[in-house]
């Protein structure tokens, strides 16, 4: 069976893309800064079904990320799906987070994504080719959010860098820009975002869409 990897295995969109694929047959690698969180998916995932293999890493180091996707290569196989979901999502305007604060978002929401898909993407392209998803959001700049939305902007360039670095070579390389605050059963319900990301998994080449932009669906429907 193939496999997805998740790097930011939370209890949102994380945990929802790892049930929509688990669901679907597909072996699922998690990765996430604690092992609290990665047990905490894992118990989600079981009760939908799903099982899961989990490695520790802070998506902020290089070494750590690039170990545990090794590791969980070394347990599933070349996954042929890379989420990356991990975000550093805090209020700041501009002028309060200091250099080292910008620093500190900036290699989770982006050279986290970065590390990850350069990683991965030849071993993918070697097997046969695969999905690249990084998930997006803050489609308009907000000045409350910052740090935030410069990494997001960094995520939608990162995506069409990707695209076409990889994309030669058998990977599809998309964005999920999500627009609003994740909460199950709201607007913005993961379970339904997670669908977007299966889609774009599943669209094939000449198909490809490189950004699905979520602007939220009524709830209850």
């Amino acid at each position: 069976m193939a496999g997805v990897v998740i790097v930011g295995a939370g209890p949102g969109i994380g945990t929802s893309v790892a049930r929509r694929f688990g669901q679907a047959g597909m072996r699922v690698g998690l990765v996430a800064r604690t092992a609290a969180s990665i047990e905490s998916a894992r118990a989600a995932l079981a009760e939908a079904g799903v099982d899961a293999t989990g490695a520790i890493a802070d998506a902020a180091q290089g070494t750590q990320v690039t170990a545990a996707l090794d590791a969980l290569t070394g347990q599933l196989g070349v996954p042929e799906v890379l989420v990356y979901n991990a975000g550093l999502i805090r209020a700041d305007r501009p002028g309060e987070l200091g250099q080292e604060g910008h620093l500190a978002a900036y290699a989770i929401n982006v050279l986290g994504a970065l590390t990850s898909a350069a990683h991965l993407a030849p071993a993918m392209s070697e097997a046969g080719g695969g999905t690249i998803v990084l998930t997006g959001g803050m489609p308009e700049p907000d000045p409350g959010h910052t740090s935030l939305s410069l990494g997001k902007a960094g995520v939608r360039a990162l995506t069409m860098l990707l695209a076409r670095e990889y994309g030669p070579a058998g990977i599809h390389v998309a964005t999920v820009t999500v627009c609003g605050a994740v909460a199950p059963g709201s607007r913005f319900d993961p379970d339904r975002i997670a669908e977007h990301y299966w889609r774009l998994h599943a669209q094939r080449p000449g198909t490809w869409q490189h950004e699905v932009v979520f602007a939220g669906e009524p709830a209850g429907v």
